[in-house]
């Protein structure tokens, strides 16, 4: 049936282990969409057939006498609560309270800025070091603090973020100017940058490859330049190689 919708509707390729559900919802949302449409077109030509000039020459202020409309009315209200409040609240209380634990997962630090994405891995050591804002720079995006030793091997880079397929990434977002928003749609995974905030998010990617980052709010005349970001899913394997590839590498943060 999936598989179907997948055709019909172009949804677009899945590479999360929780994306299945996101689909779903959009399948039942799909469905109540041509429920609405087939039952209000019904009555729409009901209704032309019902009151037409010729069947009734003379207007009637009244209306229908009857509670059909009201049945119709009650009906389209509980179909849309049993989607609010059995499907689509569930489905996000699932990914907020499933959230894993950092030392299960893959955790990065993505920083939107017109127009592109930066992200921050902690080193070979594991641990992020102190950041302090006074130590924001062009040079130093993060506001890493240079004199804490366990920000020496902090790995930095900037529109290519690597990670590990079959492991849980918590990405911590925030942004360096306005707001942006982080997309992947192969994730099904979507979370607001703000300035000044540091929002969590995850998701657990199944299929390796090269999946393209969105901003999926209207940021500035650059906007399109945001979709230049890649997500880049490795075997376990290759992601070390490429993490260690990095650490003292100098990054451009243009």
């Amino acid at each position: 049936m999936m598989e179907f919708f997948y055709k019909i509707l172009g949804l677009p390729e899945l590479a999360s282990t929780h994306g299945h559900k996101v689909d779903e919802f959009i399948v039942y949302l799909h469905w109540l969409m041509i429920a609405l449409f087939v039952g209000w077109f019904i009555y729409f030509v009901l209704v032309l057939w019902r009151f037409n000039a010729r069947r009734n020459p003379r207007a009637n202020y009244f209306g229908v006498r009857n509670h059909v409309s009201t049945y119709a009315e009650v009906g389209v209200v509980v179909a849309e609560s049993f989607l609010l409040l059995f499907l689509a609240i569930p489905l996000w209380g699932k990914v907020v309270g499933d959230f894993p634990k950092e030392s299960d997962s893959t955790v990065i630090q993505v920083v939107a800025q017109q127009f592109g994405w930066n992200a921050r891995y902690a080193g070979p050591d594991g641990a992020f070091g102190a950041q302090d804002m006074k130590f924001v720079a062009d040079n130093n995006l993060f506001g890493v603090d240079p004199n804490d030793p366990k920000g020496k091997d902090d790995v930095q880079v900037y529109n290519e973020i690597h990670v590990p397929v079959g492991k849980p990434v918590i990405a911590y977002i925030s942004s360096k100017d306005v707001i942006h928003s982080f997309r992947v749609v192969a994730m099904r995974a979507t979370q607001d940058a703000i300035p000044g905030m540091r929002i969590p998010m995850w998701f657990e990617p199944k299929k390796t490859g090269s999946y393209q980052i969105y901003c999926a709010q209207l940021c500035g005349n650059g906007h399109a330049a945001m979709a230049g970001g890649r997500l880049v899913v490795d075997t376990p394997e290759d992601y070390s190689k490429w993490l260690a590839s990095k650490v003292g590498a100098a990054v451009s943060f243009e």
